[in-house]
């Protein structure tokens, strides 16, 4: 395991896939963040170096890990001029992580092969503890031959990998998993709100949809959350809005009319605005039980 790996947003995901990589052997050897505490925290604990510029990442790497929130982030990080992870790119491979538009990886592949390197899409469908443990499900699209090379490291972060295709097209399937699971989200909440507001046992109800076409993963994930009010964030209410974001665009994009996601990004960004966004997801439920919908909102 001689590739040393730089990682660039070391949030939550982006810490805990390094200290995972750390502990199976792979030197990591610089982390990076606009948060320069985090990353010196970080740095500290693994044993690695971390330098306040893009470029030393790109240095002192041959693997570069990228977590970041968001296009301008991603845009930034791989500007084509100024401090960035393009200066000395030639031979490196950077392997991005984070949801963002499809067509901004599409972009950024073609900025790292401008510059001689080699660019992956590692989309993750996973939280905090799956980072942690190397059981991220990881769909992965671009370079081909920079998939092959890089695989054993992948295998090492992921209980499960999935070649998707070509530059974009894992960012595609990643947005409609978030699509997806984001409307069962909402539907749980408006369903266990209704529930709670008929003065139904909850439990039970949880326990019906269970054994019933009612059942979900996020009846799993979420739905006792969503009874207690626990929303301690594993994937948060303000990045649901996004992802949900990036998927009507690629509806609108594709010609595909799209109700409930429609519906599911405009709750999503309720709790935005209601300064909820930083709840998990299964914060919606805030918004669907008669009892707690915050008073800054009106009603509809």
């Amino acid at each position: 395991m001689s590739e040393k790996i730089g990682f660039v947003g070391v949030g939550r995901m982006g810490a805990n896939m390094a200290r995972r990589l750390k502990d199976v052997g792979y030197p990591v050897s610089a982390v990076y963040d606009v948060d320069h505490a985090r990353a010196r925290e970080l740095a500290g604990e693994i044993g690695a170096m971390a330098p306040e510029k893009l470029a030393a990442v790109t240095a002192a790497s041959d693997v570069v890990i990228t977590v970041v929130t968001d296009d301008a982030a991603m845009h930034a990080i791989y500007a084509p001029s100024g401090d960035s992870l393009l200066t000395g790119a030639k031979g490196k491979i950077f392997i991005n992580a984070a949801t963002i538009t499809p067509d901004v990886h599409v972009e950024v592949q073609a900025r790292v092969e401008a510059r001689g390197g080699s660019s992956l899409e590692a989309c993750m469908a996973s939280s905090i503890p799956q980072a942690r443990n190397g059981e991220l499900y990881l769909m992965c699209a671009g370079d081909a031959a920079a998939y092959e090379r890089v695989k054993p490291l992948l295998a090492k972060m992921s209980s499960s990998m999935r070649w998707i295709g070509g530059p974009g097209t894992a960012a595609q399937v990643k947005a409609l998993v978030n699509m997806l699971m984001n409307i069962n989200t909402a539907g749980l909440a408006e369903a266990l709100g209704l529930g709670d507001a008929l003065g139904l046992d909850l439990t039970m109800l949880r326990e019906v949809f269970s054994q019933t076409g009612a059942a979900s993963r996020v009846l799993v994930t979420d739905g006792e959350d969503m009874q207690n009010r626990e929303h301690e964030t594993y994937f948060s209410a303000a990045h649901a809005a996004k992802d949900s974001g990036i998927a009507l665009e690629l509806g609108r994009g594709a010609g595909v009319i799209m109700p409930l996601a429609t519906a599911t990004k405009k709750q999503y960004d309720l709790m935005v605005d209601a300064g909820l966004g930083d709840l998990d997801k299964s914060g919606i439920a805030e918004l669907t039980f008669n009892d707690r919908r915050p008073n800054n909102l009106a009603d509809g």
